[in-house]
């Protein structure tokens, strides 16, 4: 059996009631087979990125311990966001559940569909805020502490709930 590493997931949602999709997305999490969330962000509503016609979004981050390998853990995140009913029209668009792998041990993975660290993780506060409340010293690979890089992003538009 293989030893637990220690894994990021963000969760974040803009549609039906969204606070409730996170705090649903984090208890999901903890049924995961070989899966221990260890700690829970505080939510925060940020302004949308990217597609920018779309209400704000709750954003938050799950610290997990897993046995599962990354593809696996995103098989299991995929199969979360569908019961959730994401729906993938449009590229950055509104979404019921969002769920991503921002950190997976210290590994740097790039396959198709599986890209860890999260490739843009490093520039965004709604992703840097609550991942620092769940593991303070928190580095990302090939671009340091997730602190200072909250600090140099700042938190315009990142409100704690």
């Amino acid at each position: 059996m293989n030893p637990p590493v220690t894994a990021v997931i963000a969760l974040g949602s803009n549609l039906d009631d969204p606070e409730a999709h996170v705090r649903r997305g984090f208890a999901d999490l903890a049924v995961l087979p070989g899966t221990w969330v260890t700690a829970r962000s505080h939510l925060y509503r940020t302004a949308p990125v990217g597609y920018a016609d779309q209400p704000a979004f709750v954003n938050a981050c799950a610290r997990v311990d897993t046995r599962l390998a990354p593809r696996a853990l995103l098989e299991g995140l995929l199969d979360i966001e569908r019961r959730h009913g994401r729906v993938r029209d449009i590229p950055n668009g509104p979404r019921t559940l969002d769920l991503d792998i921002v950190l997976y041990g210290g590994a740097v993975i790039d396959e198709p569909g599986l890209t860890v660290p999260h490739p843009r993780a490093h520039e965004r506060a709604f992703v840097l805020a609550p991942l620092v409340d769940v593991w303070p010293e928190a580095t990302i690979p090939g671009h340091g502490s997730a602190r200072v890089l909250l600090q140099r992003t700042g938190s315009i538009g990142v409100q704690r709930l």
